[in-house]
């Protein structure tokens, strides 16, 4: 099955700077997926469960976050929280018999690096073979 994926990405504003620098011409020339709406924050550890569960009501057919490594968070252990909400949407889409793995974690350091593009790539075509989110309607 062939389509075209809606994936929201919540990246750390630490983690993602250099990667959005020039409006973000850099992710494009290094072959970041255009199906991804990055959406910035200060700190992954404010997203909370509700956020990651309307980008499923929104429409996204995958989301992931994008935080700092575990051990060196800018903002201590905003990663950790951030993973933690992440496993409770896991846990809830898997209760109603979807597919775990469209939601993720990523721990990658700061700046413009290859990992944050690659990340994206696999997110992307994981969500391509899970095909669309069964809550879109």
């Amino acid at each position: 099955m062939s389509f075209d994926p809606a994936i929201t990405l919540f990246s750390c504003h630490y983690t993602s700077q250099q990667s959005c620098s020039e409006e973000g011409k850099e992710l494009e020339q290094l072959g970041f997926p255009e199906s991804i709406n990055l959406v910035r924050m200060p700190c992954t550890g404010k997203l909370q469960v509700r956020t990651l569960l309307q980008a499923f009501e929104d429409g996204a057919d995958g989301v992931y976050v994008v935080g700092c490594p575990v051990v060196g968070c800018h903002n201590a252990k905003g990663s950790e929280r951030a993973a933690k909400r992440v496993e409770v949407v896991r846990s809830a889409l898997e209760e109603l018999g979807v597919e775990g793995g469209r939601v993720q974690m990523y721990h990658l350091p700061r700046g413009l690096h290859p990992e944050f593009v690659e990340k994206g790539k696999e997110m992307e075509n994981r969500i391509r073979d899970l095909g669309p989110s069964p809550f879109k309607s």
